[in-house]
Formats: structure tokens, C-alpha cells, sequence
């Protein structure tokens, strides 16, 4: 361990938003631990331990002194929703809260910030209204599931360590994510809207995704919930639209509901992830003074796709 770097553990830091926030707290000096179930040897100078996302282990020891631990960890909800795939992503979330918990709990100095990953489902499927980080939730399956998952690190004993979660929304990259599924779907003439196209996505570039970690974790006077998207949702349609506009595609048929939900099934997804939205503002993240790099999408996908 570098004594003279400040150190951030990621656990479940092995995906697209763990691996561009390791690379860009790499960029700034920091010592970059990432906890996986399948660790590896890497060149860009992070580190990789591993971890089940249950049990402390010897990953713990890079926790003590730590600047900051920001948990990512959670299966995927783009899978079908049987009990048990439903069952696994609650226990992925749950299980790896109480993990970091316990290990902060063993150590000696806790780290100063512990961060954590949410969702905007927590507020549910809310058509055309607005959202901020005190509007209630609404029942459904996605939300209990948020609902398991904060309720799980609003009760962990970390009474040393400053605590914010991040309701992340639909995160922009060229490489991960939805929208690498969504850019080749669009390249093969397939781009058109979803359903109504009437629902809301809450989107933000990944370089301002990284942002609001590096906020999180260096800014001291932030704590608690906060709606980790751009100030800009757009519909379905819109957002399709200037999609293709970034692809050079200028049209393409639109995708009706009942295709939605049979090509759901050969996907082996749910339709609901992309027939359902919710038009979220970052309401908390403005009144601190964030300033993004990306508010408008053209801009965002023309640096993410530039000709």
C-alpha cells in the first residue's frame, strides 16, 4: 500500500462504471483498490482483490486508513425477472452492504466515505412527472427491491464514516451499458422508439457520472440520497432520435409494445426496463453548485460518437 496516495477501494468495481471511475481516480493520483470475484493482474496500476460480496476476507485490510470505499456491486437487472434471478439481485445488493459493513466494523480507521450505488427506479414508473430526491415511491417490483437496498445501508453501523448513495440513472458510455446494446441495435436500422416512446429516460454522460464520485468523495459537506443524473431526461422518442442523428442513421421503424415484449423474451430480459421511465432531476447535486459538462444529449453522444 502507497502511504503517500490516498486510497479509494471499489467494490464490484470490475464493470463499465467501476472501470471508467477507476480509471479516472487512477488519473488523479489516487491508490485504486477494486474488489472481484475474479481478480487479475493489471498494468494501468490498479489493484484487484478479491472479494464474494459477502464475507470480510483479507480485502479488508485495504478499508483501514482507506479515503473513501464506493460499493457498485449488484447483479444486473437485465435478466427476466423469475423469483430467483429476483432473488439473487436483492441478495447481491443486501449481502455486499452488510460485507462492507462488517468490514468496517474490524478495522481500526474507518474509511472517511463510504459510497454507495442506487438506483432511480426506487421511484417507480412516473410517466411525464418530474422527480427530485424527496418524492415518494410508488409500489412495484423495482422499487422494493430499492427499496431492500437502501433501507440495508441506511441501517449499516459505520458511525465514522460520512454516507451518501447515489441514485444512478441511465449512464452514457461508448463502451458498457445499455447504450452500446441500443448504438448496434440503431446501427442495423433498428433505432426507432420503443413502445409509446413517451417515457422519460434520466440519462448522464459517464464523464459527469465520474464527477459525482469525485464529489462525493471530496466533498465534505455532502451526505445522504442524491439523484446521480443529468439536469436534461428526455423521451424515449427524443432520446432514439438523436441517437440515430449521432449514427448517421436517419430513420428507422418504430418497435411496438408487443414487439417489445417478444424480443424481451429472446433476450431474455424485461420489457418493462425499456417500456417504463421516470424524468428525475439531480435537484441536490445543482443546489451544491455541480456543474456539468454534458447537460444537452446532441453533445453527449457527439462526444461519445464523434465523426
Amino acid at each position: 500500500m502507497n502511504a503517500n496516495r490516498k486510497r479509494i477501494v471499489i467494490a464490484g468495481g470490475s464493470g463499465f462504471i467501476g472501470t471508467a471511475l477507476a480509471k479516472e481516480l487512477s488519473r488523479r493520483n489516487y491508490e485504486v483498490i477494486v474488489l472481484t470475484r475474479s481478480p487479475k493482474l493489471r498494468a494501468d496500476g490498479v489493484k484487484e482483490m478479491e472479494w464474494d460480496g459477502e464475507h470480510i476476507g483479507e480485502w479488508i485490510k485495504f478499508l483501514d486508513g482507506a479515503e473513501a470505499v464506493v460499493n457498485l456491486t449488484g447483479r444486473s437487472v437485465n435478466c427476466r425477472h423469475t423469483p430467483e434471478n429476483l432473488r439473487e439481485i436483492i441478495d447481491s445488493r443486501v449481502n455486499s452492504i452488510n460485507a462492507v459493513g462488517a468490514g468496517i466494523y474490524h478495522i481500526a480507521q474507518p474509511p472517511k466515505v463510504w459510497v454507495q450505488s442506487g438506483s432511480l427506479a426506487f421511484y417507480g414508473d412516473l410517466a411525464d412527472e418530474w422527480c427530485d430526491e424527496n418524492s415518494p415511491q410508488k409500489p412495484g417490483t423495482a422499487i422494493e427491491i430499492c427499496r431492500l437496498w437502501e433501507n440495508a445501508f441506511n441501517a449499516a453501523p459505520a458511525p465514522k464514516t460520512r454516507k451518501i448513495l447515489l441514485r444512478i440513472g441511465f449512464v452514457l458510455a461508448r463502451d458498457g451499458g445499455a447504450l452500446s446494446v441500443l448504438s448496434k441495435l440503431t446501427k442495423w436500422f433498428l433505432g426507432g422508439r420503443v413502445g409509446s416512446g413517451k417515457q422519460f429516460i434520466s440519462w448522464i454522460h459517464v464523464a459527469d457520472m465520474n464527477q459525482m464520485f469525485i464529489e462525493a468523495i471530496e466533498n465534505e459537506k455532502l451526505s445522504g440520497a442524491f439523484n446521480a443524473t443529468g439536469p436534461n431526461p428526455v423521451t424515449n422518442e427524443e432520446f432514439m432520435r438523436e441517437l440515430r442523428y449521432a449514427l448517421s442513421r436517419p430513420w428507422s421503424p418504430p418497435a411496438p409494445e408487443w414487439a417489445v415484449r417478444i424480443g424481451s423474451r429472446l433476450m431474455k430480459t424485461e420489457a418493462s426496463l425499456a417500456l417504463t421511465g421516470r424524468r428525475c432531476s439531480p435537484k441536490r447535486f445543482l443546489q451544491s453548485g455541480f456543474q456539468f459538462e454534458f447537460s444537452k444529449l446532441r453533445r453527449a453522444f457527439g462526444d461519445i460518437y464523434p465523426n
